[in-house]
């Protein structure tokens, strides 16, 4: 099912806005597309949280657009990056979860958008099990990718880097974006490891929130009394799950069994070249030093393990701004900054504290939500921000409509080029009134069962399967923290019967009905 909007309003509108006349054919926008792993919308500054200041990634919110309700598909890292490439729901690019190879013989974006010029690379974390394909250039991560000294693999094989990571992807970007063809327009997708778990920062950054006491997410006790099972059985608790050591670079005094894998530990760590880890010892040392002599335990142990993880968590997340700063300079400073889409964005969300969790994976609204800001000169007036409802299977159509091509109709995501004008505000009418989420990776790492659901701009409603069958519905309006389960809620009867109806017709033009839900 197509975009009304691509219909209505077709490639003229876009071409107009991109040249500003008619007469002549439009300069193709560059699009560079930056994307980090976990990356929390709590943890960027324009979003007006207050946990970091984050001015790089700002300065693509304040020269174009934030987009306040943006959501994945699918909150795991391969399938969202799968949904990107692909414009297609997990169920029929074939990417469900983590364990699953993508098909790099599909439609993907850097094949469909060559037909319209466009030289095409990938730089950094990839995480889809095959080697990329239809870039004209490639140069991946192995896996995750730690975060110091990585190995890189290209079309030629695999090398080693020193150095820390983030700043690696960004010289790697860099250096591509000098060697290109400067007289095509170029895709450029960097995507950054951190800040994934287990969050080792940039030595320069060890210490800049040491002295920071952050806010405590008012549910982060949350003992979840008014939901079912999967939020009650999951493993991804900052109290419970999350270790000292590997987690939070407390070293192992055995025995002890709060710090955890040793083995998880020691495999960064090695990696470091000597100077590296000496200067790595001297800054944990403290902190382990420090945390053996309070010998916390229950709550103050809760809280000072949330503290560390938001401590490394957020400088981490530093050295990717300063990056993104880098980026932006460069275009800047070859000319380049008039013609190129840039977006931020990360593959999902991430909790910081909230119900008491670490990582992603429910549909509850800290994982489902990501960060995206957009900004392109003559399109996207700036300082402008966005309430209309868009996911990450959107990107393609988008970048599809933005190159002059046509939409094929086997993408599902929607163009956002109607947003990125302005046209859905001026003209008082949504992309769409509701989002649709599907996630498969259970039984798993961190234990969250599969379910599938609806968010509308009020209400969420949320179908636990396979080993339990439960429902959540939630009022977004009352409860935005989700701490109220109204499912069984007599006044909400008639939401439901509407919600559920709504659910079934996204599931039927989404194609995915396998699971669909006969209550």
């Amino acid at each position: 099912m197509r975009n009304l909007f691509n219909a209505s309003i077709g490639l003229g509108l876009t071409a107009a806005a991109l040249s500003g006349c008619r007469e002549k054919e439009p300069e193709k926008p560059n699009i560079l597309f930056i994307m980090s792993d976990d990356h929390a919308f709590q943890a960027i500054s324009a979003y007006g949280h207050g946990l970091n200041s984050t001015p790089n990634i700002d300065r693509i919110a304040a020269d174009g657009m934030r987009f306040n309700k943006a959501f994945c598909t699918n909150s795991i890292s391969a399938p969202c990056r799968a949904v990107i490439l692909t414009g297609k729901f997990s169920h029929l690019n074939g990417l469900r979860d983590n364990s699953d190879l993508f098909n790099g013989a599909q439609q993907t974006l850097p094949k469909m958008l060559r037909p319209a010029g466009y030289q095409s690379a990938i730089i950094g974390k990839w995480h889809l099990k095959t080697d990329p394909a239809g870039f004209d250039f490639w140069r991946i991560l192995i896996d995750q990718g730690p975060y110091y000294n990585p190995d890189m693999k290209d079309s030629t094989g695999t090398h080693r880097y020193t150095g820390y990571t983030t700043s690696i992807i960004g010289d790697q970007a860099i250096q591509w974006l000098d060697k290109r063809d400067p007289q095509k327009p170029f895709f450029l997708m960097v995507h950054n490891k951190a800040p994934h778990r287990n969050w080792m920062p940039e030595p320069k950054y060890f210490d800049l929130f040491r002295n920071t006491k952050f806010p405590v997410p008012e549910n982060f006790f949350d003992d979840y009394s008014n939901r079912g099972r999967a939020a009650k059985e999951q493993e991804m608790s900052v109290i419970k799950d999350m270790t000292v050591n590997y987690d939070l670079k407390v070293f192992p005094h055995k025995p002890d069994s709060l710090t955890g894998d040793d083995q998880a530990w020691e495999g960064g760590l090695k990696r470091m070249t000597p100077e590296q880890r000496t200067t790595w010892n001297q800054y944990y040392q403290k902190i382990t030093d420090e945390f053996y002599a309070k010998k916390l335990t229950g709550k103050d142990l809760a809280l000072w393990k949330f503290q560390r993880y938001m401590e490394d968590y957020l400088a981490c997340i530093q050295s990717v701004d300063d990056q993104v700063g880098r980026l932006l300079d460069y275009l800047k400073d070859n000319g380049l900054d008039k013609n190129t889409l840039v977006v931020y964005c990360s593959d999902q969300g991430f909790y910081l504290g909230e119900h008491g969790w670490f990582d992603k994976r429910f549909m509850y609204e800290e994982s489902l939500r990501t960060p995206l800001v957009m900004k392109l000169p003559g399109v996207i007036k700036p300082g402008s921000t966005s309430e209309d409802l868009v996911q990450n299977v959107d990107f393609a159509s988008t970048f599809l409509q933005l190159a002059g091509l046509q939409i094929p109709d086997s993408l599902q995501g929607l163009s956002l080029v109607p947003v990125m004008d302005g046209k859905t505000q001026e003209g008082g009418v949504k992309l769409r009134d509701a989002i649709y989420y599907h996630y498969y990776e259970y039984p798993g790492v961190h234990a969250v069962k599969r379910h599938y659901g609806i968010r509308t701009d009020r209400y969420k409603l949320i179908h636990f399967y396979q080993d339990i069958d439960e429902w959540e519905l939630f009022d977004l309006e009352k409860d935005p923290r989700e701490m109220n389960n109204l499912y069984n809620d007599p006044s909400y009867a008639q939401t439901i019967t509407e919600l559920k109806a709504a659910l079934v017709k996204l599931q039927i033009q989404y194609q995915d009905t396998e699971g669909l839900s006969k209550n």
